[in-house]
């Protein structure tokens, strides 16, 4: 660390940042704080002339018409009368007879 040369030539100020710039001089910046935000720069907006509002056409309603109700016949299933299937007898099995050696 370097010393302190010349502490009180200086009012300091607080909030601000003090620095030896390339040239050798004392310089003073404000120390940015996290918690602000810089304000937006606002532009103006240009007027433009608005248009009369147009008029809707008022129509007449007309009275809601009722839907007439048809009774529904009621559908009854038909029954198929199913074949009568034959029972499938089981394959007969053939008996192996072994032959003897002599």
């Amino acid at each position: 660390m370097g010393k302190i040369v010349a502490k009180a030539v200086i009012e300091r100020k607080p909030g601000h940042l003090y620095y030896v710039d390339a040239a050798g001089n004392v310089c003073e910046a404000k120390m940015a704080r996290g918690g602000k935000k810089k304000k937006k720069v606002t532009t103006k907006k240009k007027v433009v002339a608005k248009k009369a509002p147009v008029k809707k056409k008022v129509v007449a309603k007309k009275a809601p018409v009722k839907k007439k109700v048809v009774a529904k016949k009621a559908v009854t299933k038909k029954t198929v009368a199913k074949k009568p299937v034959a029972k499938k007898k089981a394959p007969v099995k053939k008996k192996v007879v072994a032959k003897k050696k002599k």
